[in-house]
């Protein structure tokens, strides 16, 4: 069987010039963003959640859409408890079967979820960006996550962060923040899905003949790697 899906296309030759700049504001100016009140009580209702499984490693899906991979994450990882976030109450609300035992969805913004998730002392042992919107052009780099003020709060929450994309410059970049930022090598490699795909994108990407890019980062507990207040 195949698929059709549009290439990504964008007017950056390579990496970002403006990058290492992003990256090394986002290490010394505190992110200042106020918290939005939906989400402070969404991340209540999980971390209540969660608290009563604590016994449970945690494993967290940043960008779950609709909530597919967060059920097979569970479904691989059944000694784990499994939150998947994302903006969208439409796409997590998509019947995609009943949800694991230890699987949670969350509606939330998921630049407030990480930061508050990292202020109560969250330790994922693996962390998800699944797929996550390019935003190819090069004036929107400041949206991609490598380029976002949040960045450091994605490296200090620790563990098994891997992303995946069909963008190869987008993990390459990401692999650059990475190494910048907390001082980690982050190879990218090919990725070749084997049994069941993880999200919907990554079985119509593949299907379509594109190749799918990946890197994974092993990295420590850091809440200091954010700059003062």
């Amino acid at each position: 069987m195949s698929e059709s899906s549009r290439v990504i296309t964008s007017n950056q030759p390579g990496p970002h010039h403006d990058l290492a700049r992003r990256v090394e504001r986002a290490l010394t100016h505190p992110l200042r963003k106020p918290l939005a009140e939906h989400t402070r009580q969404a991340f209540a209702a999980a971390d209540a959640w969660r608290a009563a499984r604590a016994e449970a490693p945690l494993i967290l899906d940043a960008g779950c859409g609709v909530g597919l991979s967060t059920r097979r994450l569970a479904e691989a990882h059944p000694d784990c408890v499994v939150i998947g976030v994302d903006r969208s109450a439409d796409r997590l609300s998509r019947e995609h079967g009943e949800l694991p035992g230890n699987a949670r969805l969350v509606r939330a913004d998921l630049v407030d979820f990480w930061r508050l998730a990292l202020t109560a002392g969250w330790r994922p042992v693996r962390h998800y960006l699944l797929y996550p919107n390019p935003y190819p052009k090069a004036a929107h780099l400041k949206m991609r996550w490598q380029g976002h003020p949040v960045f450091p709060t994605i490296l200090a929450l620790g563990g098994r962060l891997e992303l995946r994309s069909n963008w190869r410059l987008y993990v390459e970049e990401f692999a650059l923040a990475v190494e910048q930022a907390a001082g980690r090598a982050a190879p990218v490699m090919a990725h070749e899905p084997e049994g069941d795909f993880l999200t919907h994108f990554e079985r119509k990407y593949h299907l379509s003949g594109q190749p799918l890019w990946r890197l994974v980062a092993e990295l420590p507990h850091r809440p200091e790697l954010l700059p003062s207040a």
